[in-house]
């Protein structure tokens, strides 16, 4: 993370830090793995009131940031959710709530109820195939009078059985639309799925002629498409902070067994060819904290390369992210692969985080399309 981080960012990091050792050592984990919801009412509360919901909230409508950057100030908080395989839609909790403090002046006691952790609202972007590709959105929401009227699936939701609001995106027309659906709405099914993550929960959400007023659009009928793509810059930059703690937790907790596992009188740590594996380990784990930092302060100040940076840094953290965890888990020998070992917790976080918000492949192929269309305007 943050090389310099300001001595309030530390203290907010190390707060989040010291909650999650007491509230979710890795045994309390492992009794969640059959939890439906993952987490329980106070944690989320509790987590609220230390700031975990508000950072990208104007200060006009209840939130604040720490240091000069809000978005900034909530990757130290989801790098500590990845470092502890923590429970939470820390991403798309904070996604909505932005979005109604942005866009939004007729959800304002949702807002405060986001914000107080007391109710809790997620996003509903990615579908079902085939139209499960990044940014493809086909689900239909209509005007018919002064309703509108959605019709479609989204899949995967996180916490949507736990939630008390959805954010759906979808198209009207050409454009984009979206509105802030109770989940409670005649029309409105959630269909818990699974997922490899012991402690996040994700449904699929069906929405048959559900009929919600013209209130409850957030922002404008069919111009949401800037909109949503700010939305999944950030949602992508905190799923990038979080994916580099596991890194760094499994790092960690790798670099620690070789120096007290000893094979033929030595420390394994002392054979020179596991040092070249760590040595790589450590290159790709320093290049994940500089890229992540880089796309989340570019996000934040709306650089013109954000979304390229973003692109690159989920592309790069998704990839060689996985190369890491997998040589972690291998350098532990057998017992890496029991579920009494700790290491897969945080193999878990990333193999999710690596899948939700594009995958490497796609964000690849932003990269290019963007780099392809850059020419063509030039040439």
């Amino acid at each position: 993370m943050l090389l310099e981080p300001t001595p309030d960012q530390e203290f907010f990091r190390d707060t989040t830090s010291r909650f999650l050792d007491e509230q979710m050592p890795v045994g309390r984990l492992r009794a969640l793995r059959d939890d439906p919801v993952g987490f329980g009412r106070d944690y989320w509360v509790r987590g609220a009131e230390l700031g975990w919901t508000s950072l990208l909230v104007s200060e006009a409508n209840g939130g604040g940031s720490i240091g000069d950057s809000g978005l900034v100030d909530l990757t130290l908080i989801a790098y500590e959710f990845g470092r502890h395989a923590a429970p939470g839609p820390l991403a798309s909790a904070n996604v909505v709530a932005a979005a109604l403090s942005e866009q939004s002046a007729h959800h304002t006691d949702v807002l405060g109820g986001l914000l107080a952790g007391t109710s809790l609202a997620t996003w509903c972007l990615a579908e079902p195939t085939p139209n499960d590709g990044l940014g493809a959105v086909s689900l239909s929401i209509t005007q018919q009078g002064d309703e509108l009227v959605l019709d479609g699936v989204k899949r995967p939701v996180e916490s949507a059985n736990r939630a008390d609001h959805l954010l759906v995106t979808g198209r009207t027309g050409a454009g984009l639309t979206q509105v802030l659906v109770p989940v409670a709405t005649p029309g409105v099914s959630v269909t818990p799925m699974q997922t490899v993550d012991l402690t996040r929960r994700f449904s699929a959400v069906r929405f048959d002629d559900v009929r919600v007023p013209r209130e409850a659009v957030v922002g404008t009928i069919g111009g949401a498409d800037a909109q949503v793509e700010h939305q999944l810059l950030v949602a992508a930059t905190v799923g990038n902070a979080e994916s580099v703690g596991a890194m760094q937790a499994a790092f960690d907790l790798t670099v620690a067994w070789a120096f007290d596992r000893y094979s033929f009188g030595r420390p394994l740590a002392s054979y020179q060819a596991l040092k070249h594996r760590f040595a790589d380990m450590k290159s790709w784990l320093e290049a994940s904290h500089a890229l992540s930092d880089e796309a989340a302060a570019a996000v934040a100040t709306g650089a013109a390369g954000a979304a390229e940076l973003v692109s690159a840094a989920k592309a790069f953290i998704g990839h060689y992210g996985s190369e890491l965890m997998h040589d972690c888990v291998q350098l532990h020998g057998g017992i890496g692969v029991t579920f009494e070992h700790d290491i897969h917790l945080y193999l878990r976080r990333h193999t999710l985080d690596r899948a939700l918000y594009g995958t490497p492949g796609e964000h690849r192929r932003r990269i290019a399309v963007r780099l392809i269309e850059e020419r063509t305007v030039s040439a």
